[in-house]
């Protein structure tokens, strides 16, 4: 059994001159939480469709679970739980008749214990009529549906969308839960926090291209980092420009804030030659890490 779950290389899809997809590469281990970011028409949510052959690549390769999607591809999504970005659901059901109808489709048997356990932690009403639930309790449903076969593999498109806070903290815990009995969980999100709670490892896709893979921690050890430095009294503090790392620094009297990139070893042995009273140092948010991809970003054929 190969240790990838996800692997795609030179990924490319084009819906007439719009190009999605430019070349993604991708490659994501069995067992981890892996989040995909990117703004709307980055390419997320056509790569994750590629992963289940609901659409085909204009070229490149993509290997789902050790399979090609597209020639196994009711192999590769009998493994798989997937939550689309818009969800459709038949609305002649009631929520546990979909549900029922969704396992038959895999060919199984609805788990109704397990079904009810994952309903009463999202407050979910399994006897309530489709056709009346609200856009939240929809989504509750595509929670369920995605997980109640226990995959090996989840795909989830924007999972916590349209959920109160409540509801959103549950559905990560359950990812976590899922990721803790062997899952992989591979979803996209624009809630940068809860990325950054779960997330083990990132990619930031731009533009059809992944421009960054990297785990939460060193994506955030390699960004800069704000210094708040007061001093006991006024001092000269412009030598510390010339500290490695030092980007920005800015002195009003007493007080000096500087932007710093890497370790800040070099700085504080620096600051011993001045009349330090107080540090505090700001790491950044992955949110300004991702807004940083994206403040520049040329436009589409730019």
């Amino acid at each position: 059994m190969t240790d990838v779950a996800i692997r795609a290389v030179g990924l490319r899809k084009s819906y007439g001159r719009v190009r999605a997809l430019r070349g993604v590469d991708l490659e994501v281990g069995r067992g981890e939480i892996f989040g995909f970011l990117g703004p709307n028409g980055a390419g997320k949510t056509t790569t994750l469709r590629c992963m289940l052959d609901l659409i085909r690549p204009d070229g490149g390769t993509i290997e789902v679970l050790g399979l090609n999607p597209q020639k196994e591809p009711v192999a590769a999504r009998a493994r798989m739980g997937y939550l689309p970005g818009e969800l459709r659901l038949d609305e002649t059901m009631t929520v546990v008749g979909q549900l029922r109808f969704l396992s038959q489709l895999r060919g199984k048997r609805l788990d109704e214990p397990y079904v009810r356990t994952l309903a009463e932690r999202l407050d979910l009403d399994l006897k309530f009529p489709t056709r009346n639930l609200s856009k939240g309790n929809k989504q509750k449903v595509g929670v369920v549906q995605a997980l109640m076969h226990r995959p090996e593999l989840l795909v989830l498109d924007e999972p916590t969308f349209g959920l109160d806070p409540l509801i959103q903290r549950e559905v990560l815990r359950l990812l976590k839960e899922a990721r803790e009995a062997g899952t992989t969980v591979f979803f996209s999100s624009h809630i940068l926090s809860e990325v950054e709670e779960i997330a083990e490892r990132v990619a930031i896709i731009r533009l059809g291209v992944v421009v960054e893979v990297s785990e939460i921690a060193g994506l955030l050890r390699r960004s800069l980092r704000r210094v708040h430095i007061r001093l006991r009294q006024p001092a000269d503090a412009a030598p510390l420009r010339t500290v490695s790392g030092v980007r920005s620094l800015q002195q009003d009297g007493a007080t000096v804030h500087i932007e710093i990139e890497g370790e800040m070893e070099a700085l504080i042995r620096a600051l011993a030659t001045l009349p330090v009273r107080d540090l505090e140092t700001e790491r950044p948010t992955l949110e300004e890490i991702f807004m940083a991809y994206y403040e520049t970003a040329p436009k589409e054929g730019g």
